[in-house]
């Protein structure tokens, strides 16, 4: 997809203080092409996130009732001022246009060292550190990813007919697989959730149709993160 083809959520950090777009200043994955969405926090003192959905279909703004999707992308926590502070992901399903509302989140943690987990919960909060059943995390990979390392993400969230939402993550391995063609295998340590109707599981009731895409928390300055090759497709 075209960076035209994002659109700013509401109540994002301002580009004053989270520089982001397109460059060719950043090395690109296995595949990829002349350039990457970069991101770049500039000023102290401020917190939230910086995101992007898609807006142009009707489909997917948001989605049909009682339909989820799925969205897939790469992604790395560049090296910065320390390797807190800072988080990027992909969401699905967020209940709203605006940084504070909830989706399910998948990307690298606010920890160091930092695991890919899955966090359903405030996408202006970001994916903090902890372990499974603390703060939103319901899956955390079993091993920690390094800075600077590109990784390769899919999530999937099928509506079931009982109101049940399947939650599936995989990983493309960038070092024999390019970004154009991959083969999504499972993540260790993050098998397939699901949040069920009745709300047990994950603590809320689960999100059954919303709207995809991909973001950076920033805590504090010169934290920074890149994307590259983001898609997406509805469920029918």
């Amino acid at each position: 997809m075209a960076s035209t083809d994002w659109t700013e959520l509401t109540g994002s950090i301002s580009a004053a203080a989270l520089a982001r777009g397109v460059t060719s200043g950043i090395t690109v994955p296995n595949g990829g092409g002349s350039f990457t969405y970069g991101f770049n926090s500039i000023a102290s003192g401020v917190t939230g996130m910086a995101g992007s959905f898609y807006s142009f279909d009707a489909t997917f703004n948001p989605t049909a009732a009682n339909k989820g999707g799925r969205i897939t992308g790469a992604m790395k926590r560049m090296p910065s001022a320390s390797n807190t502070d800072y988080a990027p992901f992909l969401f699905i399903l967020a209940q709203g246009p605006n940084a504070t509302d909830n989706s399910y989140m998948l990307g690298l943690q606010d920890d160091d060292p930092s695991h890919i987990v899955l966090v359903k919960g405030q996408m202006s909060a970001g994916l903090p550190a902890g372990d499974v059943g603390t703060s939103g995390i319901l899956r955390k990979s079993a091993a920690a990813i390094s800075v600077d390392t590109w990784i390769h993400l899919r999530i999937d969230a099928v509506v079931q007919g009982t109101g049940d939402v399947i939650i599936t993550m995989k990983q493309n391995d960038l070092t024999t697989n390019t970004v154009t063609a991959p083969v999504w295998t499972d993540i260790d340590g993050m098998a397939p959730f699901t949040d069920d109707a009745l709300g047990i599981n994950s603590g809320s009731v689960p999100y059954t149709s919303g709207r995809f895409g991909f973001g950076m928390y920033s805590a504090n300055v010169s934290r920074r993160a890149a994307f590259d090759q983001i898609t997406i497709a509805r469920q029918v």
